[in-house]
C-alpha cells in the first residue's frame, strides 16, 4: 500500500486524524473533503500522538481490511481514548498534541530460524518487525522504534519483552514479519 500512497498523502491523512479525534471529543471539526482512490482503498496504519516530545497514545492496524481513510481516523481516535497505557485524550490537551500518522506496507514472512538469523536478516531504520509465538503472544514495532533501539539485539529483546516472550528464546513457532511504511508527522 505505501506504493500507492502519494508522498503527500500527510495533508490528507494528518488533517483527517485530528478531525476524527476532534469529533470524539464533542468538538465540530471540519473533516477534509477531498477523497482520493488510493484514500478509500483498503489501507493499514498507525497513528502516534506525543506531547511535548513524548508518547501520549499509538494505536494501529496491521492488515487492511477498510479504506486508509477511515483506517486513520478510527485509529487516531483509538490512540487518544483507548490506549491503555494513558489516560483518555482531554478536549483541552487536542492542540498540544502532534500527529504522526504511519500507512504500513503488506507484512512478508522473514525468514529465521533463530535470533541470530533474525539479526543478520533485518533491516534497521527500514523493517517494522511484527513477532507472534501464539494468538496471546504477539507484538509489533514501528521502524520509527529504531531510533530509540538501533541494533537488532536491543530492537528484538524490547519486541519480546512487548510481545510477553521470555526474553533471548527462540520457540520454533515464532514467526517474524516485517512490513515498511510511508510516515507524516505535524510539526508542533
Amino acid at each position: 500500500m505505501p506504493d500507492t500512497v502519494p508522498d503527500d498523502a500527510g495533508s490528507l491523512l494528518l488533517p483527517a486524524a485530528r478531525a476524527a479525534i476532534g469529533h470524539a471529543l464533542g468538538l465540530n471539526p471540519e473533516f477534509p473533503a477531498e477523497r482520493p482512490a488510493w484514500a478509500v482503498s483498503p489501507g493499514a496504519s498507525f497513528v502516534t500522538l506525543t506531547e511535548t516530545g513524548r508518547l501520549r497514545g499509538c494505536i494501529g492496524s496491521l492488515e487492511a481490511v477498510r479504506p486508509l481513510i477511515d483506517d486513520v481516523g478510527s485509529n487516531a481516535v483509538a490512540a487518544a481514548m483507548g490506549d491503555p497505557r494513558f489516560p483518555p485524550l482531554k478536549q483541552r490537551e487536542l492542540g498540544g498534541i502532534a500527529i504522526e500518522v504511519s500507512v504500513l506496507s503488506s507484512p512478508v514472512p522473514l525468514t529465521a530460524s533463530s535470533l541470530a538469523d533474525a539479526y543478520a536478516a533485518l533491516r534497521p531504520g527500514v523493517d517494522g518487525v511484527i513477532v507472534e509465538l501464539d494468538p496471546w503472544h504477539r507484538a509489533t514495532f514501528l521502524p520509527q522504534v529504531w531510533e530509540d533501539l538501533p541494533s537488532p539485539d536491543e530492537f528484538l529483546r524490547h519486541l519480546w519483552n512487548k510481545a510477553g516472550i521470555p526474553l533471548g528464546e527462540w520457540h520454533e513457532s515464532t514467526t517474524l514479519q516485517t512490513y515498511t511504511v510511508k510516515a507524516w508527522h505535524e510539526a508542533r
